[in-house]
Parts: structure tokens; C-alpha cells; sequence
């Protein structure tokens, strides 16, 4: 039997999807242990995030009633978030193409994988599901701001397939939308899905000494490689979220994308002497891992 990542990943549409990828939700479908697998991680993560997370993703979980038991049943959680900011959640089998990702959320669309991760699966699940998507991404798509910056992002995704630089803007959602920090209240507080979505990288990316924190800047984060597979070790902060939506939609692009090209990629965990370090990390989660290993 294949595993849970293997099973969502796609070559091609599958056929009871439609030409944008989306299917129906078909919530009924979702089983009991389904449900409490849902119901599980949402306890354990709703319960340590307060005093972690950012208001805005506080606010989301309360405006949205995700506290409600069982995975959200869409058509409700659209009719809310739809008059929160003209946002929905639509379904899709799993991983989408990129042209297709970037429509979505160009038009106010969000995707989420309409499956959930198996109760041995909790702590870590390589493709996203539904909880990462809904509980970890939904509710900061209820801060207009933020909102309209997932939107700018969504367009802004569609140009860089013209010039080749995908890889490079990919880098932006990663080190924002889904691990991103936020100075808040003369602290920092953590808004990316990859992070309110799991239990240790909650508690890693604002106690452990590992990692980097460095302030936002725009190139240098387009320039910064990243890894997937485990803990980052740079995290990247923003003052507030009028600040990430202004230089996203303030920027040209284009020659900043020409000007990538003649620039060398930062290594993961590399300070370079113009970045504002908040937090210099001693690297020691990665050092143990990679003399584990």
C-alpha cells in the first residue's frame, strides 16, 4: 500500500478532477478516526499556540470556529471566510501544478488536500493535508491584510512562470507563508502554516538557540536555499503584515528577477554582514543531526 505522500502526488489531473484540479469536498465521506485525527491535533496545537502565534491567527481560528469538533465541513467554513475577506477554500486531491496554484490564489482561492494524515502520522506528514492547509493556513486568509498579500502573491506567481524564476519566488511563500515570524508586541510570534501546524517546530522556532532569525528583506530572501525535510535554520522576521503586502506589491520584479540571476545562492544557515541578526543561531540541531546521520 502506498504511503500518505506517495497516494496525493499526481502526474497528471485525475480524472474526477476538474480542469482547475478541484473536486468536492464530499465531507460526509470522512471517518470517525478521520475526524479524531483532526480533533486530536487540533487540542494539541490550539492549547501551547496562545502566546506563540500572531493575533491575527488567533483571531482567524475564533472568526472561522475551527475550535468546532471534526474536520471543517468547507461549504461552512466558506461561508464565513467569505465574509471575512472574500476568501474560500476549495479541495483538491492532492499536490497541484503550479500555473494552477497560482490561479487559485490569484482569484481568492485557497487548495487544501481533501485527506487527512493517519493517527501514526502526527508529528509529521511530508505532503500537505488538510490540517496543515486549513488549520495551519485558513485562519491568517482571515486578516484582510494578509489576505490581500496571498492574492498579490497568487498574481505575482503567474509572472515569474514568464521569466524562469519560480525557484527564486518559491523562497518568498516558504520563508512567509509557511515559516515566517512577526514582531508583535515587543515579541516574536510565528503566522507560517509550517510552523502552528507542528507541535515541535512551535516550540523550536521561538526557544531553541539553533536556528537564525534575521529580519525581513526581500532579495535576500529570494536568494536564501531552503530544505524541506526537516526544522529550518533560518527563520525570517517581518514588522508587520502591511509591510510584507507593500514590498510585494511595490517591487518590480522583473529586474529584480534579472538581477538574481547574476547573484550566487545563500547557504542554508549563512549571516551575511548586512543582515539585520536578531537571533544568531548556533546551529547545534543541525550540527547533531548531520553527526548523527
Amino acid at each position: 500500500m502506498p504511503d500518505a505522500y506517495e497516494s496525493h502526488v499526481h502526474t497528471s489531473r485525475p480524472p474526477e478532477a476538474a480542469e482547475d484540479w478541484t473536486i468536492p469536498q464530499q465531507w460526509e465521506r470522512f471517518s470517525a478516526e478521520e475526524h479524531g485525527v483532526w480533533d486530536t491535533l487540533f487540542a494539541r496545537q490550539s492549547a501551547m499556540l496562545p502566546g506563540r502565534a500572531s493575533d491575527a491567527f488567533l483571531r482567524g481560528l475564533d472568526v472561522l470556529r475551527l475550535d468546532r469538533p471534526g474536520i471543517p465541513d468547507f461549504a461552512a467554513l466558506n461561508e464565513r471566510l467569505m465574509a471575512a475577506t472574500g476568501w474560500q477554500v476549495v479541495a483538491v486531491p492532492g499536490l497541484v501544478p503550479d500555473d494552477v496554484f497560482f490561479d487559485h490564489l490569484a482569484n481568492r482561492r485557497f487548495v487544501s488536500g481533501n485527506f487527512i494524515r493517519r493517527a501514526d502520522q502526527l508529528d509529521y506528514l511530508q505532503e500537505p493535508d488538510v490540517f496543515h492547509d486549513v488549520f495551519g493556513h485558513v485562519p491568517m486568509l482571515a486578516d484582510p491584510v494578509f489576505a490581500d498579500y496571498m492574492q498579490a502573491y497568487g498574481k505575482g506567481g503567474l509572472r515569474s512562470l514568464g521569466f524562469s524564476a519560480l525557484h527564486k519566488l518559491a523562497r518568498l511563500y516558504w520563508y512567509t507563508v509557511e515559516f515566517g515570524l512577526v514582531r508583535e508586541n515587543g515579541a516574536l510570534r510565528i503566522y507560517g502554516a509550517g510552523i502552528v501546524s507542528s507541535y515541535g517546530e512551535s516550540i523550536f522556532a521561538l526557544d531553541d538557540a539553533s536556528p537564525n532569525r534575521i529580519g525581513f528583506d526581500l532579495e535576500r530572501i529570494m536568494r536564501t536555499e531552503y530544505r524541506i525535510d526537516d526544522y529550518q535554520q533560518n527563520y525570517f522576521v517581518i514588522d508587520s503584515y502591511e509591510q510584507l503586502l507593500r514590498t510585494t506589491v511595490d517591487t518590480d520584479f522583473a529586474p529584480l528577477y534579472n538581477r538574481l540571476e547574476t547573484l550566487p545562492d545563500i547557504a542554508i544557515a549563512e549571516i551575511l554582514a548586512d543582515d539585520e541578526v536578531i537571533t544568531r543561531g548556533t546551529q547545534a540541531y543541525a550540527l547533531a543531526k548531520a553527526s548523527a546521520g
